[in-house]
């Protein structure tokens, strides 16, 4: 976050943080190792609390809640179907929780509620319903497609098909390589993001994600069909980077978990016990508001500010979207 700062509120009664959006000093010249070791260790950076969740949760799923690798040489509808039903669980505890507290129970209100309006039931969604379409795209398509990724990728490393490392003889690599997982996850993002916003892929794909402007917990992942084969398709890095099945886990739990937290709606929790933490949301709410800005994830690659598409969330970055976009129009 850079110190300029916002309106709390505006005349639409949509409610805005206090601070800008600012990539993080991590492609800057000249260095700022200072700064850059606050965003990697501090609360709110990079590791904490948001990837340290997830990769305590993927570490305790590799541990307890999958089978072993020696079961998994040959495909068998037992070892399937539990990692299916373990990671509905899963996503029912994480993003239900997120829409429990905030949407059924309403614990804090509209506080740091981005749009004052809960959620929609209407004919743009399926059963004129935006809860229920959510979990419709959900549970009868990403949770499949995301399972189907994972049972594939580890059974081809249980069969040496695919370059796999175990931490005891590689641990300097391994915990690399789970440090960058949500670097090449954003990377990815971004890349996959714009081309379903080439046209014939938003008129066709992506346009069911973005019924969602007034976003919840469970429209992160109410995707098409389509678009969930490319999203998860990030897991195939480790079918040519060595990797181990902890790595698996981690890259598609995150790209799993990570779009609640990303579309609760609200740019900070309040706790039971009164703590307010930071959700990460703001930027990409920004994208479902404006839909031409913020394609990347969390910003932790600056690659928006790169190619013209970062909008911090002020006036003047809103006066540059709309001059880039009737650009585009009139040579169009």
């Amino acid at each position: 976050m850079s110190g300029a700062t916002l309106e709390q509120g505006e005349r639409r009664g949509e409610w805005k943080p206090e601070r800008l959006l600012a990539p993080p000093p991590l492609f800057v010249w000249p260095p700022r190792p200072v700064g850059f070791l606050k965003w990697l260790f501090g609360w709110n950076g990079y590791l904490f609390p948001w990837n340290a969740i997830y990769a305590v949760i993927a570490t305790v799923t590799w541990l307890y809640l999958t089978p072993a690798l020696t079961e998994m040489t040959s495909f068998a509808p037992g070892w399937v179907f539990a990692l299916f039903e373990r990671n509905v669980a899963l996503l029912v505890l994480i993003a239900g929780g997120w829409h429990l507290r905030l949407y059924m129970q309403k614990a804090q209100g509209i506080k740091y509620k981005y749009n004052p309006r809960w959620l929609s039931k209407n004919t743009v969604f399926l059963f004129n319903n935006q809860v229920l379409d959510n979990l419709f795209w959900t549970f009868v398509f990403a949770v499949p497609i995301w399972t189907a990724y994972e049972a594939v990728t580890l059974w081809a490393q249980a069969n040496s098909y695919i370059p796999y490392v175990g931490w005891q003889d590689h641990p300097v690599w391994c915990a690399v390589l789970l440090l960058l997982i949500p670097l090449w996850r954003e990377l990815h993002f971004y890349c996959i993001h714009r081309l379903i916003h080439w046209p014939p892929l938003y008129r066709t794909v992506h346009h069911f994600h973005h019924k969602n402007v007034n976003v919840g917990p469970w429209s992160g992942m109410a995707m098409h069909p389509v678009e969930h084969l490319l999203y998860f398709s990030a897991v195939l890095l480790h079918w040519v980077v060595p990797s181990n099945p902890l790595h698996v886990i981690f890259q598609l739990q995150h790209l799993a978990f990570a779009p609640a937290q990303g579309h609760t709606g609200f740019y900070k929790v309040v706790l039971p016990n009164g703590v307010e933490q930071e959700t990460g949301s703001f930027m990409h709410y920004l994208h479902h508001r404006y839909f031409e800005v913020n394609y990347g994830g969390d910003g932790s690659i600056p690659i928006d500010k790169w190619f013209g598409t970062f909008h911090d969330g002020s006036p003047e970055a809103e006066a540059q979207m709309n001059k880039r976009v009737l650009g585009r129009r009139n040579a169009g």
